[in-house]
């Protein structure tokens, strides 16, 4: 889904029987080994960048704003365009992320493609394969145990780009096309099979850690609700029934939670709130993060703060969430969003992007020790309306020479 401001551009997160026979036979033999082969030597719960063996050079990290205490070393890797949601391969060399820039994308909507996560794109888009069929609009590319990959796309539905609410009817919202379903395809793009499909809005699949599980958000049920999807069997059970928008839902280190973003209306914002699903999109204004484990049970709010609260990611730890909001900016109109740590258990706030901007969709590596994320800052800080994808070494226990940066 794409939820566009007239500053800049935000790229955002944007029932039917499961296709397990669309599987190979062997897949869960295969996602076995590879969980089991990824781990060995990266282990999922992360290690601290070691900041006493790494020399550090303040003046060339040009893209590190003063203040950003947890971020080393940022590197861009797309260069024009609105490139968001990259996600990181299992063995942590890859990342898959979704474009609309010219110079990879001349189909007018966005597509799937994956780069190297060191090298990235490059200033031409030459290091970016495009890894969707190039057909529709798609979203939420993620990766497999098996190195495959699942995206959601509308390419069967349509082949051309479906046209938007917010373009028909000028209200700022999210797209929750009823065409959207859920593809698995081997990791250049080829063999793109059905994988989670059927009536209505199917798509934002995340892959559990341990290779088990895909977590989604559907219509199923005449709501935006979450469901899981076991890979090796294809059963689904459905994880949170409340009235409202859960959605962009991700599996913590261990694969023994989720966490999500969650809209909860009431009174004449529940009227609104369904009048406007019946158009397929919802408005993103008020949404706040949940935590369950992952049978959808123990379900608990992590924050309760106004504005948009979203795309979460849980820290290595599993301890912490770092997400995107922006209640710290609605006296100034909502446009700057930051990244921000909230303590799970004890609700305490730190913030963590200062770049004045848009900074979402951050995930961690799978060893823990960088972030991937999405800006539309610049290094010479004039204003950009482009989206681009960033990865920075992470810094668990800033050190003085991060904590005095910029000053």
């Amino acid at each position: 889904m794409r939820l566009a401001l007239a500053a800049f551009s935000i790229v955002a997160l944007s029932a039917c029987s499961s296709t397990v026979d669309t599987l190979d036979a062997g897949l869960a033999q295969q996602t076995q080994e590879a969980v089991q082969a990824s781990q060995a030597d990266q282990p999922i719960t992360g290690r601290p960048v070691d900041l006493e063996a790494e020399v550090y050079d303040a003046a060339s990290d040009s893209l590190r704003f003063s203040g950003e205490t947890r971020l080393r070393n940022i590197r861009q890797l797309t260069f024009g365009g609105n490139n968001a949601e990259a996600y990181w391969s299992f063995d942590g060399d890859d990342l898959i992320f979704q474009s609309d820039w010219e110079a990879i994308n001349d189909r007018g909507c966005d597509q799937q493609f994956v780069m190297d996560a060191r090298t990235g794109a490059g200033r031409d888009g030459s290091g970016a394969e495009l890894v969707s069929t190039g057909l529709g609009r798609t979203t939420c590319g993620y990766f497999l145990a098996d190195g495959r990959i699942i995206y959601s796309s509308t390419h069967e539905g349509d082949r051309q780009c479906p046209t938007t609410t917010a373009s028909r009817t000028g209200q700022y919202v999210w797209d929750v096309f009823e065409t959207f379903d859920i593809y698995v395809a081997d990791a250049d793009g080829s063999n793109t099979e059905l994988l989670i499909g059927g009536a209505g809005y199917d798509a934002e699949p995340t892959v559990s850690p341990d290779g088990r599980f895909i977590v989604f958000t559907s219509t199923r049920s005449g709501d935006l609700e979450l469901y899981r999807y076991e890979v090796a069997t294809g059963e689904t059970i459905q994880l949170t029934d409340e009235l409202g928008y859960d959605g962009g839902a991700f599996f913590s280190p261990d694969s023994q939670q989720i966490l999500w973003r969650a809209s909860r209306p009431t009174g004449r914002d529940a009227v609104a709130y369904r009048a406007l699903l019946r158009d397929y999109a919802v408005e993103p204004g008020a949404l706040n993060l949940y935590v369950s484990d992952i049978d959808g049970s123990n379900a608990r709010q992590i924050t309760d703060l106004p504005g948009a609260n979203w795309a979460p990611f849980f820290h290595p730890s599993g301890d912490k969430v770092l997400f995107s909001t922006n209640h710290h900016t609605l006296d100034q109109g909502g446009r700057e969003f930051d990244l921000f740590l909230v303590d799970i258990d004890s609700g305490d706030l730190e913030r963590v992007t200062f770049s004045g901007t848009f900074d979402a969709f951050p995930m961690f590596s799978p060893d823990g020790t960088q972030l991937v994320f999405a800006s539309n800052r610049r290094g010479d800080r004039a204003p950009s309306r482009d989206t681009n994808v960033f990865v920075a070494d992470w810094v668990e226990t800033p050190s003085d020479v991060d904590l005095e940066f910029g000053l």
